[in-house]
């Protein structure tokens, strides 16, 4: 295990800077049709805060607060909701513990479909989750039962959970108490074991799926494998076996096969940089890449909230997840110890995690193992050898992700076109351009960038959905609306030429040779398939038989702006800036905000004119200390007699100390002795006792006149003009005295 230290993070920071700032590039100005948006706003007097998108045939279903909103697909027009108010009883009591009125409502955190015509639906209602199964009639919802949502829903409308149903079942990853204590990945009558940090600490699920013989649950969590670190949020990847019952004994309630692993999402080097909080996964994506048939999942990652701010899109096959849950194990054999890879001789068989048609029957050997060993030590590589897009924004972070699977273009070649959404309400556009050639390497494009919502509204949800015949769309949820958007801008008149219909390295778009335009597929065109009716060149960006144009290697992606900050409404038009051969941009269209594809790249200078800089402000900051000293040693200097420290202050001292040099500055003849004579304590003897037992049988006798303290005379002693004491009587009497203790000490002082 290594603790990175804070330079080669550093030094990591600067190469994912360069990095990101060397792939922006230039923009061109679309324009969308009216049709390109369709938005739905749900209730207007409060924020409805949308989560779930359910695809129910030609309908979606978007659950909110206090409602299930039933929408057409291809307008987003209300067809039916479904409304689920919290009883009065529940929203007092949650009231009564503590929280908030904004928070004491029903939010509808899972749905679910069970089948043709029923719906399940599980709230928070009020701290108090319930779930109810209703059957889909005409116009209406009825509801056929009700149940506790304990383990299945969450508390707390913010907390993060996730749900999938599976052979008549529903598998769920939340928390399973009031105050969120206890995660749980719950089936009943099955669930984690409690309170555990070794299985769960305090994880964020993010989403579940079902593959195979198992379900699988991403989410991050604390890792307790990094506490000789310090503290680390990871990525991870759990599954259980779909037909896992429990085991014997105390494990009669216990998942007999739970195991995780983390997802490893980093830029590679001596020192990784990661990405080690997951935000959300697609659905599985099949597809061909590098010639490899593959099953994938691409997932949003970004760094710690209190960290460098960047964000990743990476990619994991179903077969490494697979491989990794069937290497070692990784153990911490004492307290204080690392974290290491367990001896495969240590593992019993039948070996831990692997489903078995009756799970009842496990040697309590295997179940006690895998309930102390639920980490495995390899972690899930990402699948191209590296992140498909990585972002270090200051303004926003990615939240959610959707793809549109195997984009075929003109030549046979398909692409996967990912859609993320950030926190700020973004949506960018990319690909992988060469993924159909590698599956060893990723080159990232950034086709568009849309500001779908306002500033500030994160992205919750992303889908890409099709109804029939009729083009895809992109559903867009935000907490307040949620917006339907074409998935391309390819037929816009600003396109004029070859060249810069097939430097959008878009998989949408191609120049149509025969109409002389750049069009998008549809299925009215039988031609696209043949690369010499349809001209496209994604990996590069660039055709052979595209005349050159001078704006055409400065095009390269899109920038929508679709909200108008001012007014808060859609706008329907796309700004776009086409870079100039200095590199500045030119606004081709004169109304509307400016909104680039990506920050700005910061400025940046050579070494030399960096050293050359500092030099010269190195020297203007001397000479200026130079001169202000001058200046200020010129106008306070001062007189040459005023040279007395402190020459307002009237202690004694110095008094004393003028009068001295006064004295002293007079001429004498002969030595002048003082003798200054300074009072001590007298300590006056005792009397030996005869024997030791003298002094248990009786006190010495008292005499009055006998000094038995200290003694002071101040007859024999008078003070001076300088307020020293002095005595009268000389050495005689300090001489006086035969028992060796004196009274006086005596100093001589001799002036010259």
């Amino acid at each position: 295990m290594r603790c990175h230290t804070v330079h080669q993070i550093a030094v990591k920071l600067c190469q994912l800077i360069a990095c990101t700032c060397a792939k922006v590039i230039g923009t061109v100005q679309l324009t969308c049709s009216v049709d390109d948006t369709h938005k739905f706003l749900g209730n207007e007097t409060h924020t409805d805060y949308f989560r779930l998108l359910l695809r129910d045939g030609n309908y979606l279903l978007v659950g909110g607060r206090n409602v299930v909103y039933n929408l057409s697909l291809t307008d987003l027009t209300e067809q039916r909701r479904l409304v689920w108010y919290s009883p009065a009883i529940d929203v007092q009591m949650c009231v009564v513990k503590g929280k908030d009125e904004e928070s004491c409502q029903n939010y509808i955190r899972v749905l679910v479909s069970l089948g043709p015509g029923r719906l399940l639906v599980c709230g928070t209602n009020s701290f108090r989750p319930f779930c109810r199964e209703y059957s889909v009639q005409r116009d209406s919802y009825h509801m056929e039962s009700e149940n506790t949502g304990q383990a299945v829903c969450p508390y707390d409308p913010e907390h993060n959970s996730t749900a999938v149903y599976a052979d008549g079942e529903l598998y769920s990853g939340t928390v399973a108490d009031f105050s969120g204590m206890e995660p749980i990945i719950y089936r009943q009558p099955l669930q984690t074991e409690p309170y555990d940090s070794m299985t769960l600490n305090a994880p964020d699920f993010v989403n579940s799926l079902v593959h195979g013989n198992f379900v699988y649950f991403f989410f991050r969590e604390t890792a307790v494998e990094y506490i000789n670190c310090g503290k680390a949020v990871f990525s991870r990847v759990a599954r259980v076996c779909r037909d896992d019952r429990g085991g014997p004994h105390r494990f009669k309630q216990r998942w007999t096969s739970f195991l995780k692993s983390r997802l490893n999402c980093s830029v590679a080097g001596d020192f990784p940089f990661y990405f080690n909080e997951i935000q959300s996964t697609t659905e599985l994506i099949e597809g061909v890449y590098g010639g490899l048939n593959a099953q994938l999942i691409y997932g949003t990652f970004t760094t710690p909230p209190n960290s460098i701010s960047g964000s990743a899109v990476c990619a994991f096959s179903m077969q490494d997840i697979a491989d990794t849950f069937e290497g070692t194990f990784k153990e911490q054999s004492a307290i204080n110890s690392n974290w290491l890879p367990v001896n495969s001789a240590k593992v019993p068989e039948p070996r831990p995690g692997t489903c078995y048609n009756d799970s009842r029957l496990l040697p309590d050997q295997t179940l006690n193992f895998i309930k102390s060993h639920t980490l495995m030590d390899e972690s899930v590589p990402t699948f191209f050898g590296e992140p498909i897009v990585i972002r270090t924004s200051f303004h926003y972070r990615f939240t959610q992700i959707a793809v549109d699977p195997q984009v075929k273009t003109p030549g046979g070649k398909a692409y996967d076109v990912l859609f993320i959404g950030t926190d700020n309400g973004k949506i960018i556009k990319a690909i992988n351009a060469v993924s159909y050639d590698s599956n060893k390497r990723a080159v990232p494009v950034v086709i568009e960038e849309l500001q779908a919502f306002a500033a500030g509204s994160p992205v919750r949800a992303l889908r890409v959905a099709r109804a029939g015949r009729d083009a895809a769309r992109l559903i867009a949820v935000s907490d307040r609306e949620v917006l339907s958007l074409r998935l391309h801008r390819c037929s816009s008149d600003k396109i004029s030429s070859c060249s810069e219909c097939v430097a959008l390295q878009d998989p949408y778009c191609a120049w149509d040779k025969q109409a002389g335009r750049c069009r998008a597929y549809s299925h009215g065109v039988s031609r696209w398939l043949d690369e010499n009716s349809f001209y496209q060149s994604v990996s590069t960006g660039s055709h052979a038989a595209c005349p050159h144009s001078k704006d055409a290697g400065a095009v390269g992606g899109l920038s929508s702006g679709l909200y108008d900050d001012a007014r808060g409404e859609n706008k329907g038009e796309v700004i776009n800036i086409v870079q100039d051969k200095d590199g500045k941009g030119i606004n081709n269209n004169n109304e509307g905000p400016e909104v680039l594809a990506a920050d700005p790249p910061p400025t940046a200078y050579s070494v030399e004119t960096l050293a050359l800089a500092v030099a010269a402000g190195a020297l203007a900051a001397l000479a200026a200390g130079f001169a202000a000293g001058y200046i200020c040693g010129r106008r306070c200097k001062k007189d040459e007699d005023d040279n007395m420290p402190y020459p307002d202050t009237e202690y004694e001292y110095f008094e004393q100390r003028q009068n001295i040099n006064r004295i002293q500055a007079e001429p004498k003849l002969l030595q002048q002795v003082e003798e200054v004579t300074y009072a001590e304590p007298v300590l006056a003897p005792q009397p030996k006792p005869a024997s030791p037992r003298a002094t248990l049988r009786k006190h010495p006798p008292y005499h009055p006149h006998h000094e038995t303290l200290f003694q002071f005379q101040p007859d024999a002693y008078r003070r001076d003009n300088f307020g020293t004491l002095r005595s009268h009587q000389g050495d005689g009497y300090r001489r006086g005295n035969d028992n060796g203790f004196s009274t006086t000490r005596s100093v001589k002082k001799v002036y010259l």
